[in-house]
């Protein structure tokens, strides 16, 4: 389950910020997940869950947005929607040499601290 290894990876990269920060605690992260991720959210939040046991984390929820997947196509420009799984083929002109936008993401896109907000860096 890979979900686990993605859930210990925010876990310690926002903790380590926390640190830094010396935030109090955390209590929302926010992630985007792209759907050709391959991540299944409803594991994700369970892994999160155990992962954030005796951290800064601990408590704190996991918010994800997914993210569409977009292609486009290099010869003539159009862009679609590529569908589970991707079909890469453009559906104006047929060619095969699309470019893929969006759809793998995976990235923590805020946390809200125990604490409130960060402070902005100077």
């Amino acid at each position: 389950m890979h979900e686990m290894s993605i859930a210990a990876a925010v876990v310690e990269q926002v903790g380590r910020v926390a640190v830094d920060q010396r935030a109090t605690g955390v209590t929302t992260v926010r992630l985007d997940v792209g759907e050709l991720a391959g991540v299944v959210p409803s594991a994700l939040d369970f892994c999160f869950a155990l992962a954030c046991q005796g951290t800064l984390l601990e408590g704190a929820s996991l918010r994800t947005r997914t993210v569409p997947a977009r292609a486009r196509c290099g010869p003539c420009d159009v862009e679609w929607h590529p569908g589970m799984p991707p079909d890469l083929v453009c559906p104006q002109c047929q060619g095969a040499r699309a470019e893929l936008l969006s759809g793998r993401e995976l990235q923590i896109r805020d946390v809200q601290w125990a604490d409130g907000p960060l402070p902005a860096r100077q």
